[in-house]
């Protein structure tokens, strides 16, 4: 309780609040109805936000980087924690989607940006291959560069004409990436992770990901000649790397600064008949162990 004996006015403009008038008043400070938590401002900010789709891929992320799981007030869970880099010490946040595609991905990047305001985002998980000689099972794709391609004319008797939006990620992280291959070479080789693989080494390569809603499993399908043709370092496709882009692409306009973006891509299976979940976990800590080794570069 707080006790006063009067308030007095000289004018202006005066606001008050938790006000109480008179001799023997009394005021309780209490929250105010619907009250939202506040903003994260740019002196809070968190280095690294990390978006997951599939519950393998998030557990992937939060065995990489040791994250903790965190509510919030309205319901939403996070996974936070810091990770100790050369000369930083970096705060990360990682969530989850609750489904798969492009509108899903924007919805999550919003929950980031109001909670937390990363400064950078990166989209980390599993991808179809869809370049034979690159593109292999347990390869991981680093990509600052996402074609989108739903956007169709569709003429009479069926005649479809796909028009690919072609979005790259800020110059910071497209150099950033370039310098881990430097480093690296290009492609990166690594040991696995997991025990049964141990004794493997899978590769890293920069290149294109092919993004829209369809889950391609057919290897004469039209999308996976179009992204061929449109650009031949089309690696992987995924159904989330477009919403992402486009979030970053529109929230550009405002004043603050908008963060970086990176996509990483196990690759769990080929886009085609034989499409399933058995290399899912695999793919998914590969990418996860990939992300780690670039913070680094990217923070």
């Amino acid at each position: 309780m707080t006790y006063n004996q009067g308030i007095i006015s000289h004018g202006n403009n005066n606001h008050f609040s938790n006000i109480a008038i008179g001799a023997d008043a009394r005021a309780s400070k209490t929250a105010p109805q619907n009250s939202a938590e506040p903003a994260t401002g740019p002196e809070t900010r968190w280095d690294l936000g990390i978006v997951t789709i599939l519950s393998e891929e998030l557990r992937s992320v939060i065995d990489a980087l040791h994250l903790d799981r965190h509510k919030k007030p309205n319901g939403l869970y996070f996974y936070q924690g810091e990770h100790t880099a050369p000369g930083a010490t970096l705060r990360i946040v990682a969530t989850q989607t609750q489904s798969q595609g492009q509108r899903s991905t924007m919805a999550a990047l919003e929950n980031l940006r109001r909670h937390y305001n990363p400064r950078l985002w990166a989209l980390v998980g599993i991808g179809g291959g869809i370049h034979d000689d690159h593109a292999r099972i347990g390869n991981v794709i680093v990509s600052t560069d996402v074609v989108y391609y739903e956007s169709r004319k569709i003429n009479p008797r069926g005649d479809t004409r796909r028009r690919g939006e072609h979005r790259q990620a800020p110059a910071q992280v497209v150099h950033a990436v370039n310098a881990y291959f430097t480093d690296h070479g290009t492609p990166a080789c690594i040991n696995g992770q997991m025990t049964a693989h141990a004794g493997d080494q899978y590769e890293v390569y920069p290149g294109v990901i092919g993004s829209g809603e369809a889950v391609i499993a057919d290897r004469a399908s039209d999308v996976r000649t179009y992204l061929t043709t449109y650009h031949e370092k089309v690696l992987a496709v995924d159904m989330e790397a477009g919403g992402l882009s486009q979030y970053w692409q529109e929230n550009s306009v405002h004043g603050t600064d908008n963060p970086g973006w990176v996509v990483i891509r196990g690759v769990s299976d080929n886009a085609d008949e034989e499409k399933g979940h058995s290399h899912h976990e695999l793919a998914a800590r590969n990418a996860a162990h990939v992300l780690s080794r670039l913070l680094p570069y990217l923070c």
